[in-house]
Parts: C-alpha cells; structure tokens; sequence
C-alpha cells in the first residue's frame, strides 16, 4: 500500500468534512482552527497576437473557525478572507472566441476589473445532531460538501483514489479557487459496519473566483448515495443521484448554439444525474493492483431543450509497496459526450454540476465536459515527507460541433460558471504534461511546487493561431494550526 504523508491525511478530512469535529478534539472543548494559504502563480497562456500573455498574481487565503462538541450536538463558524494580488489588466480578451486568458484573467473579469479584489465572506456555520451511538447525523446550516467522499477508508489506496480520482467529480468545494464553494442547506448521514447512506439539499453560494462568497445564488442542488465496503474492505462500491436546478434568470447559457438563440432562452435548467463508481485495491504478491471506475447518465432540461448526456472513466494502476520510495504507475481513460447538432431540440453535452474541475484538470484550462482523455501517471515517495507526482494527458474533444468548455459551475447571479470556444470542425486538442512535489516542512507547514505544460492541437491553433504552447505553475505554502480554547469537562 502507499503510505500517506501527513499532508494527505488531512486533505482526506476535509474531502470528509472541512473543519468538522474530529475524533481527537476534547469532548466539549472550545477549538480554535487556522487555515493559511498563500499561492504565487506564473502564466504563459496561447495567444493569436505575436505577444503572448504572461503574468503572475498571488493568491491568498486565510479561514478561521470555532467549533464545540456538547454531547450529542456540534456546531461550527468559520470566516474566510479571500484576496488576489497583482491581477492581470491584460488577461482578458477583446476577441468573442478567446475570452479569459488563463485564471488571472478569470479573476479580474469576475471582480468587477479589480486587481486587488479583497472581501471576507462567512464560510461555514452550522449545526450537527449525531445519534446516541453515532449511527446517523443531520447538519444544518452553511458548509461544503463534496460527492464521493462520504466514507474515510482505511485501505491508504482507495484513500488516494477517492480523494484524487474519484470525489468532486460533480459536486465539490472548488477548494483550489480562493473564493471557493459552500452551500447552504441540510446533509445527513446513516451509517453501518460496511455501508454509508448520505442524503444533501442545498442551495449553491456565490464565491470561486469572487472573492465576495456570502450570497446565495438561485442554483439548487439534491444528493443521494449508498456507499458500501465489499472483499475485506479492498472494494468500494457507490450508486449515487444529483438533482440540479438553475434558475438564475441574469444569465446566458453556455452551449454550442447562436447566441442570439441562447440569449432568448430565459428557461430553467433541470438535470437529474444518475451514475455508479467501484474502487478496489487488491495486494498481488509484491505488487498491489487497483482499479477505478465511474459512470453517469443525465436526463432532463437544458432550458427550452430536452437534455440527454453521458459520461464514464476507467483507470487503474500497479504499486511496489516493497520498494523504498513505493513507486505507482496509474494509466486511465475518460469520455463524455458532446453536442453533434447545435440546431435540433436536444443538448447532448455532458453536463458537470458544481464540481471542482482542477482535481481532474491540474492546468484548469479545461473540464470534463465533451472531453475524451487518456492519461498515464506516477506518484512516487523520494522520502517520508515528499510527495512527487507527474502525469501526462492525451485530450480530445468528444465532439467537433460543440465547444472547449472551461470552468467549474455556478458562481456568480450573472456569469454563468462555464466558459465555451469553438471546436470550429476539430477534435485534436492539446497534450498535457505535468509534474509536482508536495513537502512537509513541519508538522503545521507544507509547500506545494507545481508546474505544466501544453502542447495544443487543431482546436488550440484555431483560436491562438501564434502561441499553441502555454505554460502553468505556482508555489504554495499552507499553515495549518488548531488548539482548544477552552478545557474540556471532564
């Protein structure tokens, strides 16, 4: 098995629930948490003019909370101060086709032309119920959530592929962007030995890239999952379901169609998302085998259209546990449909929800949708506190009729969340290197390195006929502190 670094353990608790109480705190103790991002980031992004765009700007992050456990009730309050440094003035385009140039642009265009957009936002605040024998929870309030990650396993493999592979694929956090996502509603929680039943209604909050994330936005969302441990708990089985509301009447739909046929569709939109997902991780020998596979079918409305779309990934990999630095060679394949006929009555496009599209894209210049991917990957351990990890993908567009769509959902009352570019008749679209080191410095502050490469194909040289190549990579240093304010009682 892998082993999982410190800073890996307490990412898969936040995939479970950020900042809630964890079986460590002190019954009753007033805690005290502190969360510290700071991110400096470098673009080179595709052009059409002989200059190419290239800047850096600083994200930064802070988000303190409270919390308490008093018997069989929890409750927690968090603030955020959300900031963006330095942002770009020439990172927005004039021309339709090219919109934002990477996510310096993406910021300043979604805080009003600000380069130093700044707000403090209330991020979480709710209240758990939890049942005498910690069976079931109901929470009630503001806080995030994040599909596919309603268990924590104890197997180190199905870990890292649920936290990484598998969760937020529809609905997430978008906890790599500084604003960020909460919600705004009720979850609940059933659980047994090997099983896990999670049921969540709630409303979408502004944030992502605005920094301002207090208001709610007219955007809706209902899960339901059954999760459940099989084969010694190597095996990890979910069927799950997603309702998906738009109402939000300020906005212009994201498709392949005329805008002027888009602009005259003031109709909701209504998609109901049904899917199943396995992880296993199987010891063979000296080796360790694992597999993945996630798969969805939507129905529904896409404005004054019928919605029919589809989505799968297959991955797997084999891992040297015996070997000292543990090496893991993963390999994976992903399609999602896309729009053929931008003329007829249905929208075939594979729709995200509200995920948190860097998870799958570390160079967010692209998502999931009308997508067709190969990668390969591998994650190796040079020491206990180092993570390496590289990947290289192969993307395609599904379809040439539809777009290059970008973006993570819902955010704003006006923009839409997702971002398209004509396919303009190809499929041939860029490939995709990149490589990172996670490090734990100490046991409070780690440092991230990331960096990435594109190569683009016809769909890229379409638009930036100049610079087909864009370059990506940040430092990042993450401080984590949390003490109790106050004794517990005994």
């Amino acid at each position: 098995m892998v082993k999982v670094s410190r800073k890996l353990f307490l990412v898969a608790l936040a995939a479970t629930s950020c900042a809630s109480v964890t079986a460590q705190a002190k019954p009753d103790a007033l805690t005290l948490n502190v969360w510290d991002r700071q991110r400096v980031n470098a673009t080179q992004f595709f052009a059409s003019t002989p200059t190419a765009v290239q800047y850096g700007h600083v994200d930064s992050l802070l988000r303190i909370s409270v919390q308490q456990r008093i018997r069989q009730i929890d409750w927690l309050a968090e603030l955020s101060q959300n900031s963006e440094l330095w942002l770009p003035e020439d990172a927005v385009s004039r021309i339709p086709a090219e919109h934002q140039l990477g996510l310096g642009g993406t910021y300043y265009a979604s805080n009003n032309n600000n380069r130093f957009p700044a707000a403090v936002s209330f991020k979480q605040g709710f209240v758990r119920y939890h049942s005498s024998q910690e069976r079931a929870s109901v929470r009630l309030g503001r806080f995030e959530f994040m599909d596919g990650a309603e268990t924590t396993p104890s197997d180190k493999t199905l870990l890292w592929i649920q936290n990484n592979r598998m969760a937020q694929r529809l609905i997430g956090n978008f906890g790599f962007s500084n604003g960020q996502r909460s919600f705004d509603g009720v979850d609940a929680h059933m659980t047994g030995a090997n099983w896990d039943v999670t049921a969540m209604g709630a409303r979408a909050v502004q944030g992502v890239f605005r920094m301002n994330a207090n208001p709610e936005l007219n955007t809706d969302v209902q899960y339901l999952a059954y999760t459940r441990y099989a084969a010694q708990k190597h095996l990890l089985l979910r069927g799950f379901a997603i309702g998906y509301h738009d109402g939000r009447t300020g906005s212009v739909k994201t498709d392949n169609r005329p805008l002027a046929v888009r602009e005259a569709d003031h109709a909701n939109i209504r998609i109901g998302t049904y899917g199943a997902s396995a992880i296993a991780s199987l010891p063979a020998g000296k080796t360790n085998l694992d597999f993945m596979f996630w798969g969805v079918l939507q129905n529904g409305r896409w404005g004054i259209q019928d919605h029919r779309a589809g989505a799968v990934a297959v991955e797997g990999g084999i891992q040297l546990p015996k070997v000292t630095t543990q090496p893991w060679l993963r390999g994976g394949f992903t399609r999602t449909s896309g729009d053929n006929n931008s003329t007829d009555k249905t929208h075939g496009t594979f729709f995200q929800v509200l995920p948190t599209p860097r998870n799958y894209a570390r160079f967010p210049f692209f998502n999931m949708m009308n997508l067709t991917e190969s990668f390969v990957q591998l994650v190796d351990k040079p020491t206990p506190r180092l993570d390496i990890r590289t990947d290289l993908h192969f993307l395609r567009l599904t379809s040439a009729q539809d777009l290059w769509y970008q973006g993570g959902g819902a955010f704003d009352p006006t923009a839409f969340g997702y971002v398209g570019r004509p396919a303009n008749n190809h499929n041939n679209f860029a490939n995709l290197y990149d490589i990172s080191a996670d490090y734990q410095l100490t046991q409070r502050l780690a440092l991230t390195a990331y960096y990435a490469h594109v190569w683009g194909g016809g769909v890229i040289s379409a638009i930036f006929p100049r610079t087909t190549q864009a370059q990506f990579g940040f430092l990042e240093l993450n401080y984590r502190f949390s003490t109790p304010l106050t004794s517990a009682k005994p």
